[in-house]
Protein backbone atom coordinates (compact mmCIF):
# COMPACT_ATOMS: atom_id res chain seq x y z
CA UNK A 1 0.00 0.00 0.00
CA UNK A 2 2.76 2.37 0.59
CA UNK A 3 4.19 1.11 -2.61
CA UNK A 4 1.12 2.33 -4.28
CA UNK A 5 0.65 5.61 -2.75
CA UNK A 6 4.70 6.40 -3.93
CA UNK A 7 3.60 5.78 -7.24
CA UNK A 8 0.35 8.30 -7.15
CA UNK A 9 2.18 10.49 -5.47
CA UNK A 10 4.88 10.86 -8.18
CA UNK A 11 2.46 10.31 -10.96
CA UNK A 12 0.72 13.47 -9.56
CA UNK A 13 3.77 15.45 -9.56
CA UNK A 14 4.96 14.63 -13.01
CA UNK A 15 1.33 15.52 -14.42
CA UNK A 16 1.61 19.04 -12.84
CA UNK A 17 4.89 19.49 -13.61
CA UNK A 18 3.91 18.92 -17.33
CA UNK A 19 2.94 22.28 -19.19
CA UNK A 20 0.14 22.49 -21.57
CA UNK A 21 0.53 22.01 -25.51
CA UNK A 22 1.80 25.62 -26.97
CA UNK A 23 -0.77 25.66 -29.61
CA UNK A 24 -1.02 29.28 -31.11
CA UNK A 25 -4.21 30.59 -30.28
CA UNK A 26 -4.68 32.10 -33.20
CA UNK A 27 -4.30 29.41 -36.02
CA UNK A 28 -6.25 28.84 -38.40
CA UNK A 29 -8.94 25.69 -38.21
CA UNK A 30 -7.54 23.06 -40.71
CA UNK A 31 -10.64 21.44 -41.56
CA UNK A 32 -14.17 22.07 -41.70
CA UNK A 33 -16.87 22.84 -38.65
CA UNK A 34 -19.33 19.80 -37.59
CA UNK A 35 -22.70 20.92 -37.22
CA UNK A 36 -23.72 20.56 -33.54
CA UNK A 37 -24.39 23.23 -31.02
CA UNK A 38 -22.98 21.21 -28.03
CA UNK A 39 -19.87 22.71 -27.20
CA UNK A 40 -18.59 18.94 -25.65
CA UNK A 41 -18.61 17.79 -29.28
CA UNK A 42 -16.65 20.48 -30.92
CA UNK A 43 -13.16 21.46 -31.12
CA UNK A 44 -11.79 24.57 -29.21
CA UNK A 45 -11.17 25.84 -32.28
CA UNK A 46 -14.40 25.91 -33.38
CA UNK A 47 -15.93 27.37 -30.21
CA UNK A 48 -13.37 30.05 -30.84
CA UNK A 49 -14.75 30.82 -34.32
CA UNK A 50 -17.93 30.23 -33.08
CA UNK A 51 -17.98 33.13 -30.75
CA UNK A 52 -16.03 35.37 -33.24
CA UNK A 53 -18.62 34.76 -35.65
CA UNK A 54 -21.11 36.17 -33.74
CA UNK A 55 -22.41 33.38 -31.52
CA UNK A 56 -21.92 34.63 -27.99
CA UNK A 57 -24.98 33.11 -26.33
CA UNK A 58 -24.34 29.87 -24.24
CA UNK A 59 -26.99 27.68 -22.58
CA UNK A 60 -26.14 26.32 -19.14
CA UNK A 61 -28.75 23.86 -18.36
CA UNK A 62 -29.45 21.88 -15.23
CA UNK A 63 -30.51 18.64 -14.57
CA UNK A 64 -30.32 15.84 -12.14
CA UNK A 65 -29.44 11.92 -11.69
CA UNK A 66 -32.66 10.91 -9.42
CA UNK A 67 -35.33 8.07 -9.10
CA UNK A 68 -38.08 8.15 -11.69
CA UNK A 69 -40.16 5.32 -10.99
CA UNK A 70 -39.78 1.73 -11.98
CA UNK A 71 -39.46 2.79 -16.16
CA UNK A 72 -37.50 5.50 -16.56
CA UNK A 73 -33.71 6.24 -16.36
CA UNK A 74 -32.24 8.10 -13.60
CA UNK A 75 -30.87 10.47 -15.93
CA UNK A 76 -34.58 11.73 -17.32
CA UNK A 77 -34.18 15.80 -16.62
CA UNK A 78 -30.95 15.35 -18.36
CA UNK A 79 -32.26 13.44 -21.75
CA UNK A 80 -34.87 16.11 -21.86
CA UNK A 81 -32.54 18.76 -21.70
CA UNK A 82 -30.49 16.92 -24.51
CA UNK A 83 -33.10 17.54 -26.57
CA UNK A 84 -34.77 20.49 -25.58
CA UNK A 85 -31.38 22.76 -25.81
CA UNK A 86 -31.23 21.86 -29.01
CA UNK A 87 -34.28 22.86 -30.31
CA UNK A 88 -33.51 26.34 -28.25
CA UNK A 89 -30.54 26.77 -29.11
CA UNK A 90 -31.28 26.35 -33.05
CA UNK A 91 -34.11 28.28 -33.22
CA UNK A 92 -31.66 31.23 -31.06
CA UNK A 93 -29.35 31.32 -33.99
CA UNK A 94 -26.64 32.54 -32.31
CA UNK A 95 -26.34 30.22 -29.00
CA UNK A 96 -24.22 27.45 -28.28
CA UNK A 97 -25.02 24.72 -24.94
CA UNK A 98 -22.83 24.10 -22.73
CA UNK A 99 -22.59 20.32 -21.01
CA UNK A 100 -25.60 19.76 -19.06
CA UNK A 101 -24.77 20.24 -15.43
CA UNK A 102 -25.80 16.56 -14.07
CA UNK A 103 -25.10 16.84 -10.55
CA UNK A 104 -27.33 18.91 -8.04
CA UNK A 105 -28.98 18.70 -5.09
CA UNK A 106 -31.04 15.93 -4.74
CA UNK A 107 -31.86 15.49 -0.49
CA UNK A 108 -29.28 15.09 2.22
CA UNK A 109 -26.94 12.03 1.45
CA UNK A 110 -26.31 10.98 5.18
CA UNK A 111 -28.90 10.51 6.07
CA UNK A 112 -30.27 10.05 3.07
CA UNK A 113 -33.81 12.33 2.43
CA UNK A 114 -35.75 13.13 -0.37
CA UNK A 115 -34.34 11.64 -4.04
CA UNK A 116 -31.59 9.89 -1.86
CA UNK A 117 -33.61 7.24 -0.27
CA UNK A 118 -33.27 6.07 -3.65
CA UNK A 119 -30.66 3.38 -5.32
CA UNK A 120 -28.94 5.58 -8.08
CA UNK A 121 -29.46 8.89 -7.05
CA UNK A 122 -26.39 11.53 -6.80
CA UNK A 123 -27.06 14.39 -4.36
CA UNK A 124 -24.80 17.40 -3.74
CA UNK A 125 -25.17 19.96 -1.57
CA UNK A 126 -26.50 23.53 -1.98
CA UNK A 127 -23.15 25.28 -1.83
CA UNK A 128 -21.33 22.92 -4.13
CA UNK A 129 -23.94 23.56 -6.61
CA UNK A 130 -23.74 27.20 -6.75
CA UNK A 131 -20.03 26.77 -6.59
CA UNK A 132 -19.87 24.83 -9.74
CA UNK A 133 -22.34 26.96 -11.35
CA UNK A 134 -20.49 30.02 -10.59
CA UNK A 135 -17.38 28.20 -11.90
CA UNK A 136 -19.43 26.79 -15.05
CA UNK A 137 -20.80 30.37 -16.09
CA UNK A 138 -16.86 32.30 -15.14
CA UNK A 139 -15.39 29.78 -17.76
CA UNK A 140 -17.65 31.04 -20.51
CA UNK A 141 -17.62 34.64 -19.97
CA UNK A 142 -13.57 34.87 -19.75
CA UNK A 143 -13.88 32.84 -23.32
CA UNK A 144 -16.17 35.21 -24.87
CA UNK A 145 -19.77 34.33 -24.41
CA UNK A 146 -21.82 37.54 -23.42
CA UNK A 147 -25.23 36.42 -22.31
CA UNK A 148 -25.08 33.24 -20.40
CA UNK A 149 -28.32 31.87 -20.03
CA UNK A 150 -29.20 29.68 -17.23
CA UNK A 151 -32.66 26.89 -17.55
CA UNK A 152 -33.10 24.00 -14.97
CA UNK A 153 -35.12 21.61 -16.04
CA UNK A 154 -36.13 20.30 -12.15
CA UNK A 155 -37.48 22.49 -9.89
CA UNK A 156 -35.14 21.91 -6.95
CA UNK A 157 -32.33 23.78 -8.88
CA UNK A 158 -34.15 27.15 -9.66
CA UNK A 159 -33.21 29.05 -6.32
CA UNK A 160 -29.19 28.43 -6.39
CA UNK A 161 -29.40 29.46 -10.75
CA UNK A 162 -31.29 32.67 -9.68
CA UNK A 163 -28.87 33.22 -6.94
CA UNK A 164 -25.56 32.64 -9.06
CA UNK A 165 -27.18 34.66 -11.73
CA UNK A 166 -27.68 37.76 -9.63
CA UNK A 167 -24.50 37.57 -7.53
CA UNK A 168 -22.47 37.21 -10.96
CA UNK A 169 -24.65 39.86 -12.70
CA UNK A 170 -23.54 42.18 -9.62
CA UNK A 171 -19.94 41.20 -10.06
CA UNK A 172 -19.91 41.91 -13.16
CA UNK A 173 -21.41 45.10 -13.57
CA UNK A 174 -20.43 47.54 -16.25
CA UNK A 175 -18.68 44.65 -18.27
CA UNK A 176 -19.94 42.68 -21.26
CA UNK A 177 -20.92 39.81 -19.49
CA UNK A 178 -24.35 38.67 -18.81
CA UNK A 179 -26.10 36.25 -17.10
CA UNK A 180 -29.93 35.84 -17.56
CA UNK A 181 -32.13 33.29 -15.27
CA UNK A 182 -34.76 32.01 -17.60
CA UNK A 183 -37.70 30.32 -15.20
CA UNK A 184 -39.98 30.29 -17.71
CA UNK A 185 -38.22 27.47 -19.18
CA UNK A 186 -39.77 25.11 -16.11
CA UNK A 187 -42.59 27.13 -15.07
CA UNK A 188 -44.65 28.42 -17.80
CA UNK A 189 -47.54 25.96 -18.13
CA UNK A 190 -45.41 23.94 -16.14
CA UNK A 191 -44.97 19.76 -17.10
CA UNK A 192 -46.98 21.28 -20.52
CA UNK A 193 -50.25 20.56 -19.04
CA UNK A 194 -52.46 22.87 -20.31
CA UNK A 195 -50.68 22.49 -24.08
CA UNK A 196 -50.91 18.63 -23.49
CA UNK A 197 -54.44 19.03 -23.00
CA UNK A 198 -55.46 21.77 -25.57
CA UNK A 199 -53.05 20.71 -28.18
CA UNK A 200 -52.68 17.24 -27.94
CA UNK A 201 -56.18 16.12 -26.70
CA UNK A 202 -53.70 14.12 -23.66
CA UNK A 203 -55.83 14.18 -20.58
CA UNK A 204 -53.87 12.21 -17.49
CA UNK A 205 -55.50 11.51 -14.34
CA UNK A 206 -55.77 13.10 -11.67
CA UNK A 207 -56.27 15.99 -13.45
CA UNK A 208 -53.25 17.93 -11.43
CA UNK A 209 -50.42 19.33 -12.48
CA UNK A 210 -47.20 17.52 -10.02
CA UNK A 211 -44.46 15.61 -10.95
CA UNK A 212 -45.54 13.51 -8.87
CA UNK A 213 -49.21 12.53 -10.11
CA UNK A 214 -49.13 8.89 -10.16
CA UNK A 215 -46.18 8.48 -7.62
CA UNK A 216 -43.62 7.48 -10.14
CA UNK A 217 -42.04 10.82 -10.48
CA UNK A 218 -43.35 10.35 -14.22
CA UNK A 219 -45.89 11.97 -16.65
CA UNK A 220 -46.62 12.12 -20.59
CA UNK A 221 -44.80 15.26 -20.98
CA UNK A 222 -41.30 13.91 -19.53
CA UNK A 223 -41.93 10.40 -21.03
CA UNK A 224 -42.48 11.42 -24.57
CA UNK A 225 -39.87 13.65 -25.04
CA UNK A 226 -37.31 11.28 -23.29
CA UNK A 227 -39.04 8.87 -26.14
CA UNK A 228 -37.61 11.37 -28.94
CA UNK A 229 -33.73 10.82 -27.69
CA UNK A 230 -34.36 6.73 -27.14
CA UNK A 231 -37.30 4.89 -26.23
CA UNK A 232 -34.82 2.58 -24.46
CA UNK A 233 -34.78 5.03 -21.60
CA UNK A 234 -38.55 5.00 -20.89
CA UNK A 235 -37.98 1.09 -21.51
CA UNK A 236 -40.85 1.02 -24.18
CA UNK A 237 -40.30 -2.71 -25.22
CA UNK A 238 -40.01 -4.06 -22.05
CA UNK A 239 -43.62 -2.02 -20.78
CA UNK A 240 -44.91 -2.87 -24.33
CA UNK A 241 -44.23 -6.93 -23.95
CA UNK A 242 -45.71 -6.32 -20.31
CA UNK A 243 -48.70 -4.76 -21.19
CA UNK A 244 -47.51 -1.58 -19.42
CA UNK A 245 -47.04 0.84 -21.38
CA UNK A 246 -49.24 3.74 -20.33
CA UNK A 247 -49.05 6.47 -17.74
CA UNK A 248 -51.24 8.66 -15.55
CA UNK A 249 -53.88 6.72 -17.47
CA UNK A 250 -52.87 7.68 -20.78
CA UNK A 251 -51.49 4.91 -23.30
CA UNK A 252 -48.00 5.08 -24.97
CA UNK A 253 -49.17 3.34 -28.07
CA UNK A 254 -48.23 3.41 -30.72
CA UNK A 255 -44.81 4.67 -29.60
CA UNK A 256 -44.53 6.55 -33.27
CA UNK A 257 -47.14 8.51 -31.71
CA UNK A 258 -45.64 9.33 -28.52
CA UNK A 259 -42.35 10.15 -30.01
CA UNK A 260 -44.41 12.80 -32.52
CA UNK A 261 -45.75 14.33 -29.13
CA UNK A 262 -42.75 14.36 -27.66
CA UNK A 263 -41.21 16.16 -30.83
CA UNK A 264 -43.98 18.79 -30.46
CA UNK A 265 -43.49 19.14 -26.89
CA UNK A 266 -40.21 20.07 -27.38
CA UNK A 267 -40.71 22.37 -29.75
CA UNK A 268 -43.59 23.80 -27.75
CA UNK A 269 -40.67 23.69 -24.81
CA UNK A 270 -38.04 25.95 -26.69
CA UNK A 271 -40.71 28.28 -28.19
CA UNK A 272 -41.44 29.38 -24.78
CA UNK A 273 -38.03 29.66 -23.53
CA UNK A 274 -36.70 31.24 -26.94
CA UNK A 275 -39.05 33.88 -26.08
CA UNK A 276 -37.89 34.68 -22.39
CA UNK A 277 -34.07 34.37 -23.69
CA UNK A 278 -34.82 37.28 -26.35
CA UNK A 279 -36.97 39.52 -24.01
CA UNK A 280 -34.22 39.02 -21.12
CA UNK A 281 -31.60 40.61 -23.20
CA UNK A 282 -33.37 42.78 -24.71
CA UNK A 283 -33.46 44.19 -21.00
CA UNK A 284 -29.83 43.56 -20.21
Amino acid sequence: MTQLRGIAAALAIGVSAVPAPAQDLDAPRPIAAINTVFTEEMTWMEIRDAIAAGRTTAIVATGGVEQNGPYVATGKHNFVLQATTEAIARELGDALVAPIVKFVPEGNIDPPTDHMRYHGTISVTEETFRALLTDIVSSLAMHGFKDIVLISDSGGNQDGMLAVADALNAKWLGTPARVHFIPEYYSEDLYSCEYLKAELGIFQQPDECVATRNEYHDDFHYSSIIATTDPERIRAQQRIDAGLFRINGVSLEPLELTIANGQKLVTYRAEITVRAIRAAIARR
